[in-house]
Formats: C-alpha cells, structure tokens, sequence
C-alpha cells in the first residue's frame, strides 16, 4: 500500500480523535497501525471519527470490519438432560 498525503492526513486526523476520545496510543510507525486504527473507529461513538475510519478504510484498501463477530452455530442437545449439568471448556457435561 501507497502512502500518499491524502492517507497520512487521514490517519492524523483519526489517530488525533482516537487519543481524545478513547485515550489509545496509535503511532504512524507502527506495522498494525491502519488496522488499529478502523478497529478504533468502530468503536468510536462520534460520528466525524466513524467517518475518517470509513475514508481511511477506502484509501487504505481494507475492508472495515464489523465489530462484532458472530459465533460458530453450536448443536444444542435433542432430548433434555436429566441430573446435573456443568460447563467444562465450553461444553456442557451431562452427570
């Protein structure tokens, strides 16, 4: 990827934004810094920092990701368990 002005402006402003509002350390040097950056943005609540991550996103060639990420469909028990249940890693055990 090209860092051009256009970019690096972009990325001022929205790591300028990201420190005022949720006090995260982002430096230009960084390798992860574009990605750190569009994750911040999303979580952002201001709509001018959400706007600079989607600009950003679009100079940068990434896709903006979601926030949140669904979760693998889990296959749930048939017939209902009778005694007791406990949680072990993540999956139930019936005793």
């Amino acid at each position: 990827m090209e860092l051009n002005k256009e970019v690096l402006d972009c990325m001022k402003a929205l790591r300028r934004r990201l420190r005022e509002e949720q006090a995260v350390d982002i430096r230009l040097s960084q390798v992860d810094a574009i990605s750190a950056m569009l994750d911040g943005s999303l979580k952002s609540d201001d709509e001018e920092t959400r706007r600079l991550g989607q600009r950003l996103a679009e100079l940068s060639d990434q896709p903006q990701r979601a926030t949140v990420t669904p979760l693998a469909a889990v296959e749930l028990p048939v017939g209902t368990p009778t005694g007791s249940v406990r949680v072990y890693r993540g999956q139930r055990i019936y005793a």
